[in-house]
Parts: structure tokens; C-alpha cells; sequence
């Protein structure tokens, strides 16, 4: 069972689903009949323009990423260059990059990923990674919180509160053959393939877990388990060397006796008819090898038994944790940032239509963020430069009827840096003009 509470700092993901946001709007009273059902059709054609838009940048990220894609089923008309593969890879990193933060993702750079190995894992385990694999490392997650969970120590269960991702999106692209080969790797032992990119996402990963998420972690026991391991073992080899100790007494005789002679032996006091005897001899070898083997047989097979134990945490973790891979993962975040997209783009547009005067920047944003906080229980940190960004792409030069063509855009900033918006009506006109010369192939 874990508990999650929320940390001080905000961020700007919107925790609603878009239709329950536009039904949060227009719970409000502000807007008649007509009105709501108009604000309505502004959202639905609002959230097919961003869709469509959404579309198309996904269709370039997928075309970067097919010459890295360990995945691909499709074969290449020609191998591309080196010099064109970086290219590709520079352009679909920085893709990855912009989608993620459209999608209100943040970015943890290597400096927070090796802090976070330091600090003790709820796995116990000792990892290691070892960055000089890949070319490049993006980490990006969205929605920490602190969650108390039960852990068992000691064979009692203990409550700890740790740091808590809700989502976890990651770019690694390993380095070429030949790095692997000078550092004498099996390939067949591997687990990916080098030279391309893999793209992960994930769910409710704790900060201290991060490594596990690599391909290439090196796993294996701490020193408290190893001690647990080693004092048992001590503790049943001495009984073990007190009886083998007759036999083993006979062994070193016959190695005196042939290594100095019978005159030295008998100096030191040791038997030599026995040692001369060649069935006595056999049978202390084959005693002190049987016992010796089969007590280093056992704990070795502890040893295994208590790695590929923990080696089945990691991999249930990840199993379960574990949302889409590879070409999967653009297509989860497209949606996502799509997502926040219009539900960002939805908010500003109600607030400044709703609102009793025009609104700037500043007023915007505040009013935003107070309207959220009862709503939805937590601080948001509205991404106000970002929407606005995104909105002021939504403007056209639309003829009307016989009158000379004016350009029209959703938003608009007055002298003062007032903030207005088209009525509806309006609205849903200028967005499905848009949509209408998204491709316009017929002769002027």
C-alpha cells in the first residue's frame, strides 16, 4: 500500500482528461445556453486541429527514427551515410526533446541521474551503470510526489517516504559495434543492439530506482546481503574442516614423505605406514574433495539462488512498470502533448472570454493557476509563455463575403499587452478555415 502526498514544487501538468476540463468550464455558470453549446464546438474543433498538427509531427519523428528503430519490420531502400544517420539522430533527439516538454515533461540531466544512484534503491541491490555505452542519454519525468511505502527489512516491515515519478520517458542511443567489441563484449549476451536508439516510458518509478531503468545496469548484491551469505558459510565450514581434519592429516604426510623423505617425517612426528598405504591416501583425497566440493557446490548455489532472486525484482519492476517501447513511446507522447496542448489552449481561451476586463500576461497566468488549485487539489505551474506561444500560430487572412480580406487571429494583444479573444462563433470559424487550407493543392 503506499500513500502519495505532493512535493513543494509545482508543476505544469494539467491533471485532467480535456473533455472533463471543458465540463469544469461550464460548470461555471458564465456562459448562456448558446454560448456553452458554441464554446463546446470550439473545443471539439479546437482539439481535431491540434490532432491533425499532432499527426504530421509525428510522421517526421517516425522517419527519423526508423534508421535507429531495433525494432523495425520494413526494410530501407538505401543505408544512409554516417554523416546523415547524425544528422538524423541530432534532429530526432531534439524532437524528442520538444515533444516532451509540449507534453509538460521535465528534463533530469546526469547530474540528478548520479544522485540519485547514490541514494539508497528500494531494491536492495548494488548497480552500476556505465555511461561510456551511449552516445547520448535523455531523462525526462513528469508528476513526483512523495509516497510512503512498506518495505521489509530485517524480517519486520518498515515505512519510508520516497521520491515518486508518475511517468519516466527515456532516450538512449548506444555507441557503434566496435565499442563493444574493444571492450571484448558477447554480443549474443547484450541485450540490445548497438548503434541503435531505444526509447522507454514508464509509470511510477521512484528517483532512486532511475538506474534499473538502463539496459546495461550491472546487478549484484550489497554488502549487508553478502555478509548474510558469508556468515552462515563460515559458520558450517568450521564443523565441516574439524572433521575432515584426520584425512587431511594423512594427505599432508604422504606429501612429507615423498617431498622430504621417511627420515624427516618421523622428525616431525607424523605416520608414515599409513601415508605409504595407497587405499588410506585415496580414501582421504576423495573424503576432503567430496566434502569441500560439496560444500562450495552449496553455496554457490545460495549465492545464485539469492542473485537471480533479486535479478526477478528488477525484472518485475520493469515488467509492470513498463507502459511502451521504442516507436510505441512517440506515439504515447504525441497524444500526450496533444493533450496538454489543447487543454492549455482551452483555458486560456476561457478565461480571457469570460473574464470581466482584458487580462495580461501576468493576470492570465495568476488566474489560471488560482481558478486550478480547488479544482484539482494541487499547485499548477501554468506554462503561460508556452500557450500563448501556441495560440498565436491561429491566425488567418479569411476573406468575407464581398469584403476585402482582413487577417484574423484568435488572440490578440492590445497596446497595453491587454489579452482578447475572438467570440466563439468567430473562433470556431477561424479554426475550421485553417483546417480547410491545411493543404491547398487547387490553382489560384
Amino acid at each position: 500500500m503506499t500513500i502519495a502526498t505532493l512535493r513543494a514544487g509545482a508543476e505544469a501538468f494539467i491533471p485532467f482528461r480535456r473533455s472533463e476540463l471543458v465540463e469544469l468550464c461550464l460548470a461555471e455558470g458564465k456562459l448562456n445556453q448558446q454560448e456553452s453549446q458554441q464554446f463546446k464546438d470550439f473545443c471539439q474543433i479546437l482539439a481535431a486541429f491540434y490532432h491533425f498538427r499532432a499527426h504530421f509531427a509525428l510522421e517526421q519523428l517516425k522517419d527519423l527514427y526508423a534508421p535507429f528503430n531495433p525494432d523495425l519490420e520494413s526494410r530501407p531502400l538505401a543505408k544512409p551515410s554516417t554523416d546523415q544517420l547524425e544528422v538524423a539522430a541530432s534532429d530526432l533527439s531534439s524532437g524528442f526533446a520538444h515533444l516532451l516538454e509540449q507534453a509538460n515533461y521535465l528534463p533530469l540531466n546526469q547530474q540528478a541521474l548520479e544522485e540519485s544512484f547514490q541514494a539508497e534503491s528500494l531494491i536492495p541491490l548494488q548497480t552500476k551503470v556505465d555511461f561510456g555505452d551511449f552516445d547520448q542519454v535523455l531523462f525526462y519525468a513528469r508528476g513526483e510526489q512523495v509516497k510512503t511505502v512498506l518495505i521489509k527489512r530485517f524480517f519486520k516491515k518498515k515505512a519510508i517516504e520516497v521520491d515518486n515519478f508518475e511517468r519516466v520517458a527515456v532516450l538512449l542511443r548506444f555507441r557503434d559495434l566496435s565499442h563493444f567489441e574493444a571492450k571484448q563484449k558477447r554480443l549474443d549476451e547484450l541485450g540490445f543492439v548497438p548503434g541503435k536508439i531505444y526509447l522507454y516510458l514508464y509509470k511510477n518509478i521512484p528517483r532512486n530506482d532511475l538506474e534499473l531503468l538502463f539496459p546495461n545496469v550491472d546487478v549484484s548484491m550489497n554488502w549487508k546481503d553478502r555478509l548474510l551469505l558469508l556468515i552462515p558459510a563460515v559458520g558450517a565450514a568450521v564443523p565441516l574442516l574439524l572433521k575432515v581434519l584426520p584425512s587431511l592429516g594423512l594427505l599432508v604426510a604422504a606429501v612429507m614423505l615423498v617431498t622430504m623423505g621417511p627420515e624427516m617425517t618421523e622428525k616431525l612426528g607424523l605416520p608414515t605406514d599409513s601415508s605409504t598405504n595407497i587405499y588410506p591416501l585415496l580414501v582421504a583425497v576423495l573424503s576432503i574433495g567430496a566434502a569441500l566440493g560439496g560444500f562450495a557446490a552449496r553455496q554457490y548455489t545460495k549465492y545464485k539462488s539469492k542473485r537471480l532472486k533479486f535479478l526477478k525484482k528488477v525484472t518485475d519492476t520493469l515488467f509492470f512498470k513498463n507502459l511502451v517501447t521504442n516507436a510505441g513511446v512517440l506515439y504515447s507522447l504525441t497524444d500526450a502533448a496533444e493533450e496538454e496542448i489543447c487543454k492549455e489552449a482551452i483555458l486560456v481561451y476561457y478565461h480571457l472570454l469570460t473574464a470581466d476586463r482584458p487580462l495580461n500576461r501576468a493576470e492570465l497566468d495568476q488566474h489560471i493557476e488560482s481558478w486550478l488549485l480547488p479544482r484539482c487539489g494541487l499547485k499548477v505551474d501554468f506554462d503561460i509563455d508556452k500557450t500563448l506561444d501556441n495560440i498565436a500560430g491561429l491566425q488567418a487572412i479569411r476573406p468575407e463575403g464581398n469584403q476585402e480580406s482582413q487577417p484574423q487571429s484568435l488572440l490578440t494583444r492590445q497596446d497595453d499587452d491587454r489579452l482578447q479573444v475572438l467570440p466563439p462563433g468567430e473562433a470556431k470559424r477561424l479554426i475550421d478555415y485553417l483546417w480547410d487550407h491545411a493543404f491547398v493543392y487547387a490553382s489560384p
